[in-house]
């Protein structure tokens, strides 16, 4: 049994790490309601009032535009990602076919890879195919990666959970189909869940790819027009605090919306049956 003293100095630990992590969050929060115009930093939160900041930033950062290409790009790259993610773990995790591990080892060698060591042929190939400086030469590439990643995640979850479900599907004369669309998704709704959140986080923060292959067209994602804006008024901290938090802003309401989900999620991957 957990002593009372013990529950107590764990909430201090959980409340001081929280302070920690939210730290930097509170200051750019003041630092974007700042006075705009201002050189130097000055956290000031008697002066935090100045909301217009972020409507002045909207328009003279143009991120409008790039939030939409972002939001396109992202929600394509979630929603293929996932649906694909999940036939594919299940058959790795369940299923025995010819060269069934050699393919499995090439993915999670697809995950180690970084995307430095890969970024030029990628773009090499989405030029030879004439899909560069559009919205295919992002989303194709982020679904490669995101599929990798999410189909060695629904693995793990269907290796530990689901045999004997499906074992139970397969005496009542179910095929594989049916046993995954029925019986186990149903059940990994908090993986699928968990897995669309890590896509989205992971793709509307991507820099790199988006700067490589977009660099000849006008789209620019949010974390490019970021970069942009900051580079144009790198001494006026309000707008650069500003523009940082339009840009996290539907991150941290996917987040939001998504916590408990997510929770159950990390939870059930660490949990064998």
């Amino acid at each position: 049994m957990i002593s009372r003293r013990d529950t107590i100095a764990g909430y201090l630990l959980l409340t001081l790490a929280a302070l920690i992590s939210l730290g930097p969050l509170i200051g750019v929060v003041v630092l974007a309601l700042g006075e705009p115009g201002r050189v130097g930093i000055k956290l000031d939160i008697t002066q935090a009032t100045n909301f217009g900041n972020f409507a002045d930033v909207w328009e003279k950062g143009d991120f409008g535009p790039a939030i939409l290409t972002s939001f396109i790009i992202t929600t394509t790259v979630v929603v293929v990602s996932v649906i694909l993610s999940v036939p594919a773990g299940y058959a790795f995790a369940l299923m025995d076919f010819p060269g069934r591990t050699a393919i499995f080892a090439l993915l999670v060698l697809g995950i180690l890879m970084p995307l430095e060591a890969m970024i030029v042929p990628l773009f090499l190939d989405m030029r030879r195919f004439n899909l560069d400086n559009n919205y295919w030469s992002v989303i194709l590439p982020q679904i490669g990666f995101s599929v990798a990643f999410g189909a060695f995640w629904m693995r793990a979850f269907f290796v530990q959970s689901a045999r004997s479900l499906m074992e139970a599907a397969w005496i009542d004369g179910a095929n594989s189909w049916r046993t995954l669309t029925r019986v186990l998704m149903p059940l990994a709704r908090p993986q699928m869940l968990t897995l669309a959140v890590l896509f989205f986080v992971w793709n509307w923060n991507d820099f790199l790819l988006p700067l490589v292959m977009l660099s000849g067209s006008d789209l620019q994602t949010a974390p490019m027009a970021l970069v942009t804006f900051e580079g144009a008024r790198r001494t006026d901290f309000a707008y650069v605090g500003a523009a940082s938090l339009i840009t996290i802003a539907p991150v941290v309401i996917v987040f939001i919306l998504l916590q408990r989900s997510f929770t159950r999620g990390i939870l059930a991957g660490s949990v064998k049956e």
